[in-house]
């Protein structure tokens, strides 16, 4: 049986936090003009859409063997790209960014701080880059504030100081609590420091949220249990639980080609998601997307939701995707290149994509059928399709004549998105 979700969302957004991450590959696209110039109509009716802005910062201290995602171990890599200049370089595409949406800009509601690791950076440098997006967009009075970071990649000074500038929530990277389990995806933290970490982040009066893996080569039902009960004993405002995706070109991959760890299975994925689902249930937290739980809907990631519901955001950084009214671009993918174009005083972005109506439409059927807010099928033009779904089980009634998957539907919802477009 397919399972629901990825280690992370790595399609059309760039991700962040609960979902964040910017690919390790581009896809090929239209050329962008040297001032990123947008069309008149993605800038037409810019108030009425949300908007938010992602920062990837691409430093990792090592690279987990799991992971695809546009990172780098080294702290000089030529240039703005490396790890002391680049706050100045980011913070020089919010200024350029201001300049592309010119009327259209507007202030963010959301910020999210993704990687790599962000907390990697000195505390000065994040709060010098979302200084940026305050002062080239404004910040909303209630935006909410995100960044990553690892769990030793924190102190409870630099919590404080994260929150002194401007941040509201911080998102680790907990992934297991089983050393064995961390191991395999050599993920270098003590499982002892997460419950500190989170102590810290409250006492600088910060929200919570908890990332797990699971489906990890090795990990058993009762690894999971195990690691779903520390996450909980933390008392976290918001836990994401994604399947481990093995992706082509990673160390795991290899790994796994020669035999060394076996292959996950989606069989086991599934009944893991059923474990997850059914502790969070029992502990108060509500899924409000396939892979995410909060304990109060007012602790759903709002970035991710912007995403999800078809927002506009910018992405700053090498690799990052950004979408505004209806186009797509994504930033050159070295740092050292992505600096020297920010220098030139010219567009980051490597190519990019205007969406039509039936890719907004495709687009839109994927991403927002996955929350648990449910969707209106009159909406997409899909009332027999969905009539049958719910006829399956795989679609239940939702509030406001919406439908809304069901647990069976979550763990087969490519196959209803599928069906959906039929």
């Amino acid at each position: 049986m397919p399972v629901p979700g990825a280690r992370r969302w790595t399609g059309a957004v760039p991700g962040g936090g609960d979902t964040g991450g910017v690919p390790s590959t581009l896809p090929d696209g239209e050329t962008v003009p040297a001032d990123g110039a947008l069309p008149a109509a993605a800038l037409s009716g810019a108030a009425e859409r949300t908007f938010g802005v992602y920062l990837h910062v691409p430093f990792c201290s090592v690279r987990c063997g799991y992971c695809d995602f546009n990172t780098y171990t080294a702290t000089e890599l030529g240039g703005g790209g490396s790890q002391a200049a680049y706050a100045q370089t980011a913070a020089a595409e919010v200024r350029f960014a201001a300049g592309v949406l010119g009327e259209a800009v507007r202030p963010a509601g959301t910020v999210f701080f993704g990687g790599g690791t962000p907390t990697l950076l000195p505390s000065a440098d994040l709060a010098s880059m979302l200084a940026a997006v305050r002062d080239e967009f404004g910040i909303s009075p209630d935006a909410e504030v995100t960044t990553e970071a690892n769990p030793d990649s924190v102190s409870p000074q630099s919590l404080a100081d994260l929150k002194a500038a401007g941040f509201t929530r911080v998102s680790f990277g907990m992934q297991s609590a089983v050393p064995h389990v961390l191991a395999v995806l050599e993920r270098t933290h003590d499982p002892a420091r997460v419950p500190l970490a989170v102590r810290w982040a409250r006492q600088a009066g910060l929200d919570v949220s908890l990332d797990l893996i699971y489906g990890t080569p090795g990990e058993s039902h009762d690894d999971l249990r195990r690691s779903l009960d520390a996450a909980l004993a933390c008392e976290p405002d918001h836990v994401s639980a994604y399947a481990l995706i093995v992706e082509q070109g990673t160390k795991l991959a290899g790994q796994m080609r020669r035999g060394e760890v076996p292959e996950p299975s989606d069989d086991d994925e599934a009944d893991k998601y059923e474990i997850v689902d059914d502790t969070l249930a029992a502990a108060g937290y509500g899924w409000y997307e396939v892979s995410n739980w909060a304990r109060e809907p007012r602790f759903a990631c709002r970035h991710n939701l912007a995403y999800w519901r078809g927002g506009d955001w910018w992405g700053v950084g090498p690799g990052a995707h950004s979408h505004v009214g209806g186009v797509r671009w994504w930033n050159v993918k070295h740092p050292t290149a992505y600096a020297g174009r920010i220098a030139a005083g010219t567009s980051p972005a490597y190519a990019r994509e205007l969406l039509s109506a039936d890719d907004r439409r495709l687009e839109d059927v994927l991403l927002r059928s996955r929350l648990g807010e449910g969707f209106d099928p009159a909406w997409w033009g899909v009332r027999t399709q969905a009539a049958q779904l719910l006829l399956d089980g795989l679609l239940e009634p939702a509030a406001g004549g919406r439908v809304a998957l069901t647990r069976r539907g979550r763990l087969l919802a490519d196959a209803v998105v599928r069906r959906l477009l039929e």
